[in-house]
């Protein structure tokens, strides 16, 4: 039983710990978007489609700067 208590107090933890960072604005959401499609037109996308690489390189750059990252490509 203890056993039982400790891995939900790990979860919840754990769970806690994953929404520490912030979430980023739109607006920051938006700029790594052209900077990333900019990086997709230079350097190609590594086989990926354009949003799985967008998508990739946005949570990317949102990670360096502290960021939670992103479910979806905005529009």
């Amino acid at each position: 039983m203890k056993y039982i208590w400790v891995m939900a107090g790990v979860l919840l933890s754990a769970s806690t710990l994953a929404d520490d960072r912030p979430v980023a604005s739109e607006e920051i959401i938006l700029e790594y978007k052209v900077y990333c499609s900019e990086l997709a037109e230079d350097e190609g996308t590594d086989g990926l489609s354009l949003d799985e690489y967008l998508l990739s390189c946005i949570n990317e750059e949102l990670d360096i700067e502290g960021y939670q990252p992103i479910k979806a490509v905005p529009k």
